[in-house]
């Protein structure tokens, strides 16, 4: 089966403009394609984990990867699925978070030998002269289609500024001036994406003519993918001092029955033949396969080493017994002890795991807390400073997230 082939059968492909020139260019390693990652925090989130494993495939089959980085763009922000504005970053905010961006990339793409480029429109944008750009590319979009486009249509009840309405704008110059500079012919996204790609698309054949060969492809479930990156905890990162790899492992093992074969499809590097063979597993046999989810996708984020460990503790904490040392774990200073003792309240606070007392409260009233096996019930009761020595203790909210507070 052909990478084309293979991206349909996984479930990858929901839009493309130009399809047979597109299996052609990719099944024969002749695209040079492009995605693009706004810097709006210091790492990537499994939100993207789509987008770097596409580009990871694609690569694998011959072609060549750019990733984007939007140092420029990210100072306008995409109005796509938003609600509302951005928070404007600063420019060396946005620069560091590039930074970050690219040493995470690096794992999942070989940026050697001019295999892959990593480039920054804000090195083509910034520059830019507002009357020039007005002249040579506003001219080539309607205003009237692009208030259809859905992004921006999702937007105009609740306002849309000025300086978002240009992000479409400025993502199809971006198209337009790496197909003049590095011969980047496709360009990759999601479904929430469609009407920014088709812009780059529409604005190269008016420029340099309808033979120009500028396509698109859109991934099925990059716009679920962006919610996959949160949780009621927040986001689930790909950098592990933000997501530690047990939590991230984690993260996968708890996916909904009805989820786990179409992520392993999707996500996972496993032959298609094996995967088909899991279509019929039922009960336990998809814990199975969550597990096998769950370590696959640690193992790309972390490596082999962390995915094995977290893996171990997992199995070890369902079974009773096992190593603690790599479960997620807060050591708390002597600051949060009054008298020697600490409430069960705001132990769930220090430990990251409830974001307000009143949420503690709450939980331990529902019954969602346990201490070392043991169900608090009571959101009053205290722990002595003593009961934290050694390994400390073992906090369960709910039935699958685990924690371990511990002092020094």
């Amino acid at each position: 089966m052909q990478i084309y082939e293979e991206l349909k059968a996984r479930g990858l492909i929901a839009q493309v403009t130009d399809e047979e020139q597109i299996r052609e260019l990719v099944n024969n390693g002749r695209a040079t394609f492009y995605i693009g990652f706004d810097c709006t925090a210091d790492s990537l989130h499994v939100g993207h984990f789509m987008a770097l494993c596409l580009m990871k495939r694609l690569q694998m089959a011959g072609n060549r990867p750019i990733a984007l980085i939007g140092g420029g763009t990210t100072m306008v922000g995409d109005p796509s699925g938003r609600s509302d504005m951005r928070q404007m970053l600063t420019p060396e905010t946005i620069q560091h978070n590039a930074g970050c961006f690219k040493k995470q990339m690096e794992k999942f793409i070989d940026f050697s030998e001019g295999k892959a480029l990593m480039l920054n429109n804000a090195d083509w944008l910034l520059g830019l002269n507002y009357v020039e750009l007005l002249r040579d590319v506003g001219a080539c979009f309607s205003v009237n289609n692009m208030l259809r486009a859905e992004c921006y249509k999702q937007r105009m009840e609740k306002g849309l500024s000025f300086l978002e309405f240009n992000y479409m704008i400025m993502q199809s110059y971006d198209f337009y001036h790496m197909f003049q500079t590095v011969g980047c012919n496709m360009q990759c996204g999601g479904n929430d994406q469609w009407s920014n790609m088709l812009g780059g698309t529409e604005l190269i054949r008016r420029k340099l003519g309808k033979d120009a060969h500028a396509m698109t492809i859109t991934l099925l479930l990059t716009s679920e993918g962006k919610k996959m990156g949160k949780t009621q905890a927040g986001a689930v990162w790909l950098d592990p001092n933000k997501t530690t790899p047990y939590d991230f492992y984690q993260y996968w093992r708890n996916v909904e029955d009805a989820d786990v074969l179409k992520c392993i499809r999707m996500l996972t590097f496993l032959p298609l033949e094996e995967i088909d063979a899991m279509d019929g597993w039922e009960g336990s046999q998809l814990n199975k396969a969550k597990e096998i989810l769950a370590y696959e996708l640690t193992k790309l984020v972390h490596g082999e080493e962390e995915a094995a460990k977290a893996q171990e503790t997992a199995k070890g904490l369902f079974t009773g017994g096992g190593s603690v040392v790599n479960m997620p774990a807060t050591e708390l200073p002597a600051a949060k002890f009054e008298d020697g003792k600490i409430g069960v309240l705001s132990l769930l606070v220090a430990c990251g795991l409830c974001a307000s007392n009143g949420e503690a409260r709450r939980l331990v009233q529902q019954g969602g807390v346990s201490v070392n096996d043991r169900k608090v019930s009571d959101a009053a009761e205290t722990l002595g400073q003593e009961d934290f020595a050694g390994d400390g203790v073992i906090i369960k909210k709910g039935k699958k997230v685990f924690h371990r507070a511990y002092t020094k």
